[in-house]
């Protein structure tokens, strides 16, 4: 009835191999389901700040640059609502700038 029950998980390494353990997350990697499981598991996370948008990045505008943290720390908490998480070491933040405009101290 629900594909996410029932599966179970074992590493193997030099020969050895763990006991099967049941997997409890809602994303299985490496499944031929998993790009679409992610697409509606995702399907309510959604910005928190009116300006910002959530596509597979963060976008935030200047006039938000301060919504940065707080994007970041919804974005972990419906993860772990979501039995998910996070990965903080892969997460980067990326400055955009345009170089036609000039910075308004007059520099280039």
């Amino acid at each position: 009835m629900n594909f996410f029950d029932g599966h179970q998980h074992s590493t193997s390494y030099r020969q050895e191999q763990s006991a099967l353990l049941e997997i409890s997350t809602s994303i299985i990697q490496g499944s031929a389901i998993g790009p679409a499981s992610y697409v509606v598991n995702t399907g309510d996370l959604t910005a928190g700040t009116p300006g910002n948008s959530l596509r597979k990045y963060v976008i935030t505008p200047d006039s938000n640059s301060d919504s940065r943290t707080p994007e970041l720390q919804k974005i972990e908490t419906w993860a772990q609502t979501n039995n998910l998480k996070l990965n903080r070491a892969k997460t980067v933040e990326t400055v955009f700038t345009d170089g036609n405009r000039r910075r308004q101290d007059g520099a280039r």
